[in-house]
């Protein structure tokens, strides 16, 4: 029975703490991101006592396409896709979302506009939340929150536009050289778990599975990358970046 209630007691406890010990992560992270630097001791307080911490476990999605979602968010730990799926049922991963990051639903700046991407989480991830009608009314007093967020819109303005072009440009080979090479490009000439999957590199590239499983048997022709079920080596970069590189 005192070792039940013994082992009881220190669940409780190591919980407690952990709670604690991620909390002050937690705090710290939004203290000392960019958006939030320049705030004062007391709005910084309210900003993180506004905030509403969510765990999300691998593949859950935190909102659907054509939602309307008047939050921004900021990822502690973990990543989120964010994702665009077509009538056709294909999916695009548009961006993802690192830890430090913000991301917003565009409800948060214009009422009523539904989202063009569903958010999932890739991995056990740690988020904060914030409403619109808390977190408004601390950017329209605080200048340098607008021009922060400004920048932030800029970058992810950019990376769309470099999305795009590839998207517009690049056939769907040299789109599946490029992500080969970030992928695996720091392992070669050794078998390397393949973790993604092909409708994961699909959803990288903007095609079909089966266009990315045709190209793949192209490049192992080649004697470029070997593969299997389950793990990939890359033999020959160089092969791979004059496939990346051409239009």
């Amino acid at each position: 029975m005192f070792r039940l209630i013994y082992l009881s007691f220190l669940k409780n406890y190591v919980g407690r703490n952990t709670r604690r010990a991620n909390l002050s992560i937690t705090r710290e992270t939004i203290t000392n991101h960019p958006l939030f630097a320049k705030l004062d001791q007391r709005t910084l307080s309210d900003v993180i006592n506004y905030g509403v911490h969510k765990s999300l476990k691998a593949d859950e999605y935190l909102i659907s396409q054509g939602d309307i979602w008047p939050c921004l968010f900021l990822v502690v730990d973990g990543e989120i896709h964010a994702l665009k799926e077509s009538q056709e049922g294909r999916v695009l991963i548009a961006t993802t979302i690192q830890p430090g990051e913000i991301f917003w639903g565009l409800a948060f700046f214009v009422e009523s506009v539904e989202m063009p991407v569903m958010l999932q989480a890739k991995s056990e991830t740690k988020i904060v939340i914030w409403q619109r009608e808390n977190l408004l009314p601390v950017i329209q007093e605080n200048g340098s929150m607008s021009w922060n967020i400004c920048q932030i819109m800029i970058k992810r303005m950019q990376d769309a536009s470099d999305i795009v072009e590839e998207l517009a440009f690049q056939p769907v080979m040299s789109r599946l050289a490029s992500l080969l090479l970030e992928v695996f490009g720091g392992t070669e000439g050794e078998f390397v778990s393949r973790e993604l999957t092909l409708d994961d590199m699909a959803a990288h590239i903007g095609t079909t599975r089966e266009m990315v499983c045709r190209h793949l048997y192209r490049f192992a022709e080649k004697g470029a990358i070997e593969i299997s079920r389950t793990e990939l080596k890359l033999n020959d970069r160089d092969f791979l970046q004059e496939q990346a590189s051409k239009e």
